[in-house]
């Protein structure tokens, strides 16, 4: 029996370790550079920061698709339903390559024009825009690869995207010291290097995922899929796709916004909240690898058409998550002020840091319900609704309010925080009651493409 023979009735924890270990390791592939270079320049630090927040924007071009990918194939396999999937696997490739290579070359050419638009501050640009020319201009790679790591998860093998992130990781950190300690020191790269051995360890991802696609899979990836074009399977990706793709990109577009409040406030705050969102996101790393095993298993469960499961499932996961990240969010608070002392010296921002990782704990409540009921939504098929939630609450609360609080009332970077805590909650408190009531039912995306 393969391992993706009976995925309804996986144990999440099967399922979800490997995921947990991949997310970690996926989170640090970006935290290691900034710790690394941290050492180097705190100018780095925020030319990193910000570089990453305008790529990792970019990027949800090609996530429409990739996520689109995941729903469709977990549900069909569910059925078991694969004399479709060749062709959603290819379309899915090919489309997302000719478009991630459109955006690279816009990074590219409008690098500095993107910087300016953000207000990054001088001292940080020219870091920034080397990052981002070397990063964003392989970011076809992280295209492809996103697409195949969707492919390999709703099939459910997840250790092999646990096995991936190791070998990125450590080939991460070895490019990074040799550039920054090592070897290649003489060469004076600094962020230049740090962005090399990023490129190159997501171009060796790649390539593990491809051979192990070939070799483990039962599907197919081939030019012969796309003639004729099967616009048909496109336009269902693109239906599914754009709203779940949308939350997401509503999500970094307040964020921008965001950091561009941030940034008008000082050097120090914009360290702070690069800092506190890195130990902050330890908090939610069980609930989003939870939430992730447990959308895997509820969309081959409404693929089956077994939508109780499914229910029962997604509470029995919120109830565990919930626990974990609060147990997480407080020991962050607790011990923050040593943690850090990790990345800088400066007292104030040690100080501004222990306070945001307070209002954390808040944030991660409502942030846990959406990562494991928005997750199951959309697996289930459940695509606009979370989309149109998220819009008007990241806008209407997250940027409004940050605005009013941070700016107008002047309470800086914690006034900005109280009103993200706030949106998240508010989401949160709404989807937990739209699940609860099965308003997500009956939305099987089966049997839409013929």
């Amino acid at each position: 029996m393969s391992e993706s023979a009976d995925i309804k009735n996986s144990s999440l924890l099967k399922l979800g370790w490997p995921i947990f270990i991949q997310s970690l390791l996926s989170m640090c592939l970006g935290y290691i550079d900034t710790l690394m270079i941290s050492s180097y320049s705190d100018a780095a630090v925020g030319g990193i920061g910000n570089a990453n927040q305008i790529t990792g924007f970019l990027t949800l071009a090609f996530s429409i698709i990739s996520s689109a990918t995941g729903v469709i194939a977990a549900q069909y396999l569910g059925a078991k339903r694969k004399e479709k999937l060749n062709e959603i696997y290819t379309v899915s490739i090919a489309f997302n390559l000719g478009l991630s290579v459109m955006i690279s070359a816009i990074i590219l050419l409008f690098n500095s024009q993107l910087l300016k638009l953000m207000k990054v501050q001088p001292t940080m640009a020219d870091d920034a825009a080397i990052y981002m020319k070397i990063v964003g201009g392989f970011i076809f790679v992280e295209a492809v690869f996103d697409t195949f790591s969707q492919i390999l998860r709703s099939n459910g093998m997840t250790k092999i995207g646990m096995i991936i992130a190791i070998i990125m990781n450590v080939s991460n950190i070895i490019g990074n010291y040799l550039f920054l300690f090592g070897p290649l020191k003489y060469l004076d790269y600094g962020v230049k290097g740090v962005a090399i051995s990023t490129a190159v360890s997501r171009l060796i991802a790649l390539f593990i995922a491809i051979i192990y696609f070939k070799k483990n899979i039962d599907g197919t990836i081939s030019l012969n899929y796309l003639v004729p074009f099967p616009f048909d399977i496109l336009k269902l990706l693109l239906k599914i796709g754009m709203p779940t793709a949308g939350e997401n990109i509503s999500y970094n577009i307040a964020q921008i916004i965001i950091l561009m409040f941030v940034n008008s406030l000082s050097a120090a705050a914009v360290n702070t909240k690069i800092y506190a969102q890195i130990l902050s996101s330890f908090a939610y790393l069980f609930s989003l690898s939870a939430a992730m095993a447990t959308s895997i298993v509820a969309g081959h469960s409404v693929g089956s058409d077994d939508y109780d499961y499914a229910y029962k499932k997604v509470l029995q996961t919120l109830k565990y998550s919930m626990m974990v990240s609060m147990f997480i969010a407080v020991i962050s608070f607790l011990i923050s002020n040593w943690t850090f002392e990790i990345f800088t010296d400066n007292e104030e921002i040690i100080s501004l840091g222990h306070k945001i990782m307070l209002i954390c704990i808040f944030l991660e409540i409502g942030r846990t319900i959406n990562l494991v009921i928005i997750n199951s939504m959309r697996a289930a098929g459940d695509i606009k609704f979370p989309t149109f939630l998220g819009m008007a609450s990241m806008w209407g609360i997250s940027v409004l309010l940050g605005y009013l609080f941070g700016i107008v009332m002047g309470y800086g970077l914690i006034g900005i925080w109280i009103a993200m805590a706030l949106d998240e909650l508010v989401r949160g408190a709404v989807v937990f009651i739209r699940w609860l009531k099965g308003s997500w039912r009956g939305r099987r995306i089966v049997d839409k493409i013929e």
